[in-house]
C-alpha cells in the first residue's frame, strides 16, 4: 500500500484543505470572547512560592497593603502657601471618594496623625485639620512638620518644595483605572502646582493597558510589513496573502487555544502573535525552492511535490529546533515564560503543518503563467542576489583560516562585553525617559523617600522583646546605617514612633528625642498611642505580641539590585552588632529581588537546555555528531556576539532578555539546518551526476565519481546561491517582522526587536561566510571516507 503524503493529498485536495483550515480556525475563535488579562507581577511566580507566601503573611500581621499609589505635589516656591495647602486639602478629599482607594489609609497633611502634647497629655490627631488662614498659622504648621522626623523625606521635602499623598489601593483595584482618576482631579488645580502619579501599581497597570494596544496595533502592522516585503521579493500578491494568511491562522489557533485552557493573557504572551508572524517566514523556504523547480520541471504539481521533497527534511527539522527553543520555557519558573513557551512552541507546530498542506494547496490555485514569470527570474547564473550570496561564501571558501580566525577573535571581544553585564530588572524603566511614568518616578524619587518600598522584620523568640530598649536601640541602629546606602530615602519604624512620643511628653526636649530607659515605660508610650491614633499607624509597623517589628524602607529606585544592597547591610550590621533577633526581608522591592534571581537562574538552566535540545536536534538532523558541531558554531557565535554588545552598551540582562537568549537558540539554528542539509544533498547528487558543478564538467570526471575540493567549494556556492537565497529572504522577512517593534514606546518591546532583528540578520550572515569557511577548513574531517 502506498504511503500516505500529506502534500500530494493537499495538492489532489485543495479546496478540503483551505475548507478545513478555515473550519478550524472559526472553531478556535469562537473562544476569543473568553478572554482574560494578568499584568501583576506576584503572579508570575506560583501562589505557594516562598517569596508569595512570606509577602502575605507580612502584609497580613502588619495590615499592609500590596500597592500604594503616590501623588507628588510640587510648588518651585515652596508647599507652605495657602493657595497650595488648599489645593492638597481639596484634592485629597477627591481621592479619598474613588472606588478602589483605601481611604482610611490614605496618607496627606489633612489625614496623617501627628503626635504632639499639651499639659503633659499626649495627642494624636491630623496634621492639618483646615488651611491656615494667615502666615503665623503657616509657620505653626512648617515648625509641626519640621521637627518630626516621621513626616521629613515622607509628605514634605527638605527644601519644603515638595509634599505627596501616599494612596493605599484595595486588593483588586487597578492601579491604572485611579492613577487616571486622580490626574482628572489635578487637572481641575490652578496655580503653580505640578502633579506626578507614580508607583508600582501606576508602572505595572499603565505598562499591562498600553502593551495590549501595541499588540492590537504591532500585530496588524508586522503582518502587512511582511506581505509587502514579500510581494516585493516575488510580485506575487496571492501567494504574498497566502504566507500572512498561515501566519494568522496559526495565530488564531495559538491564542484561541491559550484562552480556551483558561489561561489569562500576561505580557510576554501578548507577544506571541508578532513571534508567529516572524516564525512563519521559515515557510520562504518552501517558496524560494518551488520557483527554481517550477523552472527545471515546467510542471506545476510536480514542482510543489519536488519542492517539498527537497525542503521537508530542514523546514520539519527547523520547526522541531524551533519549538524545542520556546517549550525549553516550559521548564522555567516564571509561569507567564511557561505560559508563553508552550503558546508558541504549539503555533510552530501548527505553521509546520500548514506548511505541508495549506501552503501546497494554496500554490494550485495560482495560474501557470503567473509563476512562469517569477520562476524566469530565479536563475543563481543570472540573479545578482544569487550571485552576491556566492561570492559571499567565496570569502569563506579561499579564505576560511581568516575567516574563522576572525570569528574567533569577534567571541573573545563579545566575551569581555558579557562579563559587563548586570542582571537587573526595573519596570519603571521599561517605559521611555520621556514618558509620564518615568517622569513622575524620578521627581518624587529625587525629592522624597523614594516610591520603591521594601521592609525589614525584626523577628524575636519570645514575646514583648520588641517593647526592650535593646531591641528598640538595636532598630534604631540598623535603621541609621540603612540610610546610608544611596539607593535608601528614608525608613520608619516603631521606634520613630516611640522616640516621639518621648520627647512631646517632656516639653519637646530635643535631648528626649531617644529611646526610653526601661521596657515598661517604652509600653506605656505604646498604650498611649495605640489608645489616640489610627489602628493602622501602630499595627504597620508591630504586631500585638509584640514579636515582630516592621521597618519601612523606601527606596529610591526600582531596580531590584537595590533591594539586595538594603539586605547585604542588614548582613554586615548583623554580623558587627549581634542580636537575638532574627532579620527577614519583605514587600515588593523583595519580591522584586527574588523575581531577579529567579529570572537569572531560569536564563542559566533555560539556555542550557536549549543548547542540548537544539544540538540533539542539529544531531538528529544531519546523523552525525560532526555535521552538528559545525551547524552549531555559526549560531553560538550569532548568541555570544549579541550579548557582548549589549554588555559594552551596558544594556540590563531583564526579563525580555533572558527570555529571548532561550528562544533565540531554536530560531538561529534554522538557518543551519537549511544550509548543511541542503549542502549534503548537493553532495550526494554530485556523486551521480557528472555535471552538478563546472569543476566537475570541466574534470571530465564519470558519473558516481569521487568528491575533490573543487566539487566542495562549488557545492557551497552553490548552496549559497540557491538554499542561501530562502535564508536571506526568510531572515530580512523576519527581520521587517520585528522591526515595526522598535518603535514601541515600551522598552522591552524595543529590545525584542532590536534583538531579533540582529540575531536574525548576524544569524544568516555568518550562515553564509562562516560556515562556508568551516566546511571547507575540515572537510577532510567532515568527508572523511570520501577521496578529497
Amino acid at each position: 500500500m502506498r504511503k500516505f503524503s500529506l502534500v500530494e493529498f493537499s495538492v489532489e485536495h485543495p479546496r478540503l484543505i483551505v475548507a478545513l483550515s478555515v473550519l478550524i480556525t472559526m472553531l478556535f475563535m469562537t473562544q476569543f470572547p473568553k478572554v482574560r488579562t494578568d499584568t501583576n507581577p506576584k503572579n508570575m511566580l506560583p501562589a505557594t512560592s516562598d517569596v508569595r507566601v512570606w509577602n502575605d503573611e507580612v502584609e497580613k500581621t502588619f495590615g499592609l497593603y500590596e500597592d500604594m499609589i503616590a501623588l507628588g505635589i510640587v510648588n518651585e516656591k515652596g508647599i507652605l502657601n495657602k493657595d497650595t495647602l488648599a489645593s492638597i486639602q481639596r484634592i485629597t478629599d477627591e481621592v479619598l471618594k474613588i472606588k478602589g482607594v483605601a481611604a482610611r489609609d490614605v496618607s496627606s497633611f489633612t489625614t496623617i496623625d501627628n503626635v504632639t502634647a499639651e499639659n503633659q497629655t499626649l495627642t494624636v490627631a491630623p496634621l492639618m485639620t483646615k488651611v491656615p488662614e494667615d502666615t503665623l498659622g503657616i509657620e505653626h504648621l512648617r515648625k509641626m512638620l519640621y521637627e518630626n522626623p516621621l513626616f521629613i523625606n515622607r509628605i514634605i521635602s527638605k527644601d519644603g518644595k515638595t509634599t505627596a499623598i501616599y494612596v493605599p489601593l484595595e486588593k483588586g483595584a487597578n492601579g491604572k483605572e485611579i492613577a487616571d482618576r486622580i490626574k482628572e482631579i489635578v487637572k481641575k488645580e490652578k496655580g503653580d502646582g505640578k502633579y506626578y502619579v507614580a508607583g508600582d501599581p501606576v508602572a505595572r497597570d499603565t505598562f499591562g493597558a498600553e502593551m495590549f494596544k501595541l499588540m492590537a496595533i504591532f500585530a496588524p502592522i508586522a503582518g502587512m510589513v511582511m506581505l509587502f516585503v514579500r510581494y516585493l521579493m516575488f510580485r506575487d500578491l496571492f501567494l504574498s496573502i497566502t504566507l500572512m494568511m498561515d501566519a494568522m491562522i496559526a495565530i488564531v489557533w495559538s491564542m484561541g487555544l491559550l484562552i480556551g485552557l483558561g489561561f489569562p493573557i500576561h505580557i510576554m504572551s501578548s507577544m506571541a502573535p508578532v513571534f508567529l508572524m516572524a516564525i512563519a517566514t521559515d515557510s520562504m523556504h518552501i517558496f524560494n525552492e518551488f520557483y527554481f523547480r517550477y523552472r527545471e520541471t515546467k510542471d506545476k504539481k510536480k514542482a510543489i511535490i519536488e519542492t517539498m521533497n527537497a525542503v521537508s527534511r530542514p523546514v520539519r527539522n527547523t520547526a522541531l529546533a524551533t519549538a524545542a527553543g520556546f517549550a525549553v520555557l516550559l521548564f522555567m519558573n516564571i509561569i507567564p515564560v511557561r505560559v508563553f513557551g508552550g503558546l508558541v512552541a504549539f503555533g510552530t507546530i501548527a505553521l509546520r503543518l500548514l506548511s505541508f498542506s495549506f501552503i501546497p494547496a494554496m500554490f494550485t490555485f495560482v495560474k501557470d503563467e503567473k509563476i512562469e514569470k517569477i520562476a524566469h527570474a530565479e536563475d543563481i547564473g543570472t540573479d545578482r542576489t544569487s550571485q552576491f550570496l556566492g561570492k559571499l561564501a567565496g570569502i569563506g571558501t579561499h579564505k576560511p583560516a581568516m575567516t574563522v580566525a576572525a570569528g574567533i577573535i569577534l567571541v573573545i571581544i563579545a566575551i569581555i562585553g558579557i562579563a559587563k553585564t548586570r542582571v537587573n530588572n526595573n519596570m519603571v524603566e521599561w517605559f521611555k525617559k520621556g514618558s509620564d511614568v518615568r517622569i513622575s518616578d524620578t521627581v518624587i524619587n529625587q525629592a522624597l523617600g523614594g516610591t520603591s518600598l521594601g521592609y525589614i522584620i525584626a523577628i524575636a523568640k519570645e514575646d514583648d522583646y520588641i517593647k526592650t530598649p535593646e531591641a528598640m536601640r538595636y532598630i534604631e541602629g540598623l535603621q541609621r546605617h540603612l540610610e546610608k546606602l544611596p539607593v535608601v530615602g528614608k525608613t520608619t519604624s516603631v521606634v520613630d514612633y516611640v522616640k516621639r512620643i518621648n520627647r512631646v511628653l517632656h516639653d519637646d526636649d530635643p535631648k528626649y528625642d531617644v529611646v526610653p530607659e526601661t521596657k515598661e515605660m517604652i509600653g506605656q508610650y505604646i498604650f498611649l498611642f495605640s489608645m489616640s491614633a489610627k489602628p493602622s499607624d501602630l499595627d504597620n509597623v508591630v504586631d500585638y505580641p509584640f514579636r515582630r517589628a516592621n521597618i519601612w524602607v523606601q527606596l529610591k529606585t526600582w531596580d531590584a539590585t537595590a533591594m539586595q544592597n538594603v539586605i547585604s547591610a542588614v548582613e554586615g550590621y548583623k554580623r558587627a552588632n549581634q542580636t537575638p533577633m532574627e532579620m527577614k526581608p519583605a514587600g515588593t522591592a523583595y519580591f522584586n529581588l527574588v523575581w531577579n534571581h529567579e529570572v537569572l537562574w531560569d536564563m542559566v538552566k533555560g539556555f542550557i537546555l536549549a543548547l542540548i535540545v537544539v544540538f540533539a536536534i542539529l544531531a538528529y538532523d544531519f546523523r552525525s555528531v560532526k555535521w552538528a558541531l559545525v551547524g552549531y558554531t555559526p549560531l553560538l557565535f550569532t548568541i555570544l556576539i549579541i550579548y557582548g554588545v549589549l554588555g559594552f552598551i551596558g544594556k540590563d540582562f531583564d526579563m525580555p532578555i533572558s527570555v529571548l537568549s532561550c528562544l533565540s537558540l531554536g530560531m538561529a539554528v534554522d538557518f543551519a539546518i537549511h544550509f548543511v542539509s541542503r549542502f549534503r544533498q548537493r553532495l550526494t547528487e554530485c556523486r551521480g551526476e557528472p555535471l552538478c558543478s563546472p569543476s566537475q564538467a570541466q574534470a571530465g570526471q564519470p558519473q558516481g565519481a569521487a568528491l575533490t575540493r573543487d566539487v566542495v567549494t562549488d557545492t557551497l556556492h552553490w548552496t549559497a546561491a540557491r538554499p542561501g537565497k530562502g535564508i536571506v529572504r526568510n531572515a530580512v522577512l523576519f527581520a521587517a517582522s520585528f522591526a515595526v517593534m522598535m518603535f514601541a514606546p515600551l522598552t522591552p518591546y524595543i529590545t525584542v526587536g532590536a534583538f531579533i532583528v540582529s540575531m536574525m540578520l548576524l544569524s544568516a550572515f555568518m550562515t553564509i561566510i562562516y560556515l562556508p569557511a568551516l566546511i571547507t577548513l575540515m572537510q577532510g574531517w567532515l568527508l572523511k571516507g570520501d577521496k578529497i
